[in-house]
């Protein structure tokens, strides 16, 4: 069945033109690049930059003004496009975030966000409670009603950890999503439970909250490569060692339940009191794995097999391993994309297909079933558009992804759309362009628990006056249902739509 071109759906309602394509701007880079990410905040030092060129402030100026012109397009049709949004501005710069439900309260959910400083005060991971509103629940003009330069109510912080290091990457156990493991710049994995760690208060002097466990293996940093199983409690990390390296931590996970659970754990550790009693237990891996010829740059697994994964890095390759079968390559794909990969996911939905993101502006769909031991094979698909530093399959249909760059658009896909619509100004498969952002998005994750819903975060704080910014969204579902149905029931609401057109 067909569904609905929400680049076409805010003309069909209130008559505006469709949403320049052509828009699109590489935005200049701040720091680094998009697997570079914060190198002037490295090792908590000064965050000050050189001052620019005059004729590169003269090229800063001109494209601040397109992505200020888009950004102000984007924010009219907001009532249109979405069903939820809430904007949440950073106080620091944040690397990576996810969102997950909480179980025992309906409506709620809480989020994951690092936070990247400049040495005034501790790097630190924060979790907050946020407000996750029904579908078709919100009303338009409060979804378009949002102060870009202030936090949102619907975002609280409920608990500071003090990293050790900067946060580059979050990932949680999906069983058991208060268990997460995170990226530093170092060559450990850190495993920490965020229900039993102390809340802390950032300050100046503050002394590191104490990781449940290290995860060591790494011969040199590991920064961004980071994956947790679906199926077990197993980690996944890459680095600069050119090395995969997988852990098992199992046994771990239920000494940790066993102490959180016993009396008086929980109010064993009091906020402000120094958590270095003792040292954090460190875990040996199971399989250090080689075959990479450059740093390692992310890593996914098999969504039904702790044994399976796979890999892609600076030297253009994607990697399948297999655990039961050793370390060496299973599979690997040599010439997987003309530039470095940066990130690659695994459908959760449907095991046999797998995308990769790359320097050479694609995203490239694989059919694992396609791809010889030799690495013969070929992607079933291209999608061009942006150099996808993040991908991430939808949770909600198997055909649905969504990538995001350094341009400021988190763009989502339904490879199941190419070749059904010809249009020139649209990359075949792209459906859904979130401009919500004006700067580089560097990290978004799509819910599982709540449909159609992706928390974002970008390094926008020039434009907002603050450190970044966090959203919450969800398109509406009259981008997602079939056409037909969809327009049967715009049909019936076409009097009232028209009516809250601007007017011209």
């Amino acid at each position: 069945m067909r569904t609905l071109d929400p680049l076409l759906l805010s003309s069909r309602l209130l008559g505006v033109g469709r949403r320049p394509q052509a828009s699109r701007l590489e935005t200049p880079a701040r720091s680094r690049s998009s697997r570079e990410r914060g190198s002037g905040r490295r090792g908590g030092g000064s965050s000050r930059r050189l001052r620019p060129p005059v004729s590169e402030m003269k090229e800063r100026s001109g494209s601040r003004a397109a992505v200020d012109e888009r950004y102000a397009q984007w924010k009219s049709l907001i009532p249109v496009l979405y069903d939820w949004f809430a904007n949440h501005n950073l106080v620091w710069p944040s690397l990576s975030c996810r969102l997950r439900r909480l179980p025992t309260r309906i409506g709620s959910a809480f989020t994951y966000q690092s936070r990247q400083t400049d040495g005034s005060v501790p790097n630190t991971l924060v979790i907050a409670n946020c407000e996750v509103v029904k579908p078709r629940v919100a009303a338009a003009e409060h979804i378009s009603q949002f102060n870009e330069e202030a936090r949102s109510p619907f975002v609280k912080k409920y608990k500071t950890i003090v990293h050790p290091g900067e946060v580059n990457r979050i990932r949680e156990l999906p069983q058991n999503s208060k268990i997460i493991a995170t990226h530093t710049d170092s060559p450990d994995v850190l495993i920490w439970d965020v229900e039993t760690q102390p809340n802390r208060h950032a300050v100046l002097g503050a002394t590191e909250s104490r990781p449940d466990l290290i995860l060591t293996g790494h011969k040199e940093n590991a920064e961004f490569a980071l994956a947790m199983c679906p199926a077990e409690p197993f980690v996944l990390s890459g680095g600069k060692d050119k090395s995969v390296v997988l852990w098992s931590i199992q046994d771990h996970i239920s000494a940790l339940a066993d102490s959180s659970s016993s009396p008086g754990a929980s109010g064993s550790k009091q906020p402000g009191k120094t958590t270095n009693e003792k040292e954090s237990p460190k875990v040996d891996p199971r399989g250090i794995f080689h075959g990479h010829d450059s740093t390692v740059e992310d890593v996914q697994f098999c969504p039904s097999s702790a044994q399976e994964f796979c890999s892609v890095g600076d030297d253009a390759c994607l990697i399948l391993w297999d655990a039961r079968t050793g370390t060496a390559p299973a599979v690997k794909v040599e010439k997987a994309h003309s530039g470095d990969v940066h990130c690659v996911d695994w459908n959760p939905l449907d095991v046999n297909y797998i995308l990769t993101g790359s320097a050479d502006n694609s995203v490239r769909m694989w059919d694992r079933r396609n791809l010889g031991s030799g690495g013969a094979g070929s992607p079933i698909h291209k999608f061009e558009s942006h150099k996808a530093a993040v991908l991430c399959w939808s949770p909600d249909k198997a055909s649905v992804f969504g990538s995001s760059a350094e341009d400021g658009f988190l763009n989502v896909w339904d490879h199941e759309k190419v070749g059904k619509k010809k249009n020139s100004n649209v990359p075949p498969g792209l459906f859904f362009q979130h401009a919500g952002h004006r700067d580089k998005i560097v990290d978004f994750h799509w819910n599982s628990s709540d449909p159609w819903t992706i928390v974002s975060v970008s390094d926008d704080g020039e434009s907002t006056g603050g450190g970044g910014t966090l959203q919450i969204w969800r398109m509406s579902d009259l981008i997602y249902r079939p056409e037909e149905e969809v327009l049967t029931e715009l049909e019936n609401f076409k009097s009232h739509l028209a009516s809250c057109a601007p007017r011209t």
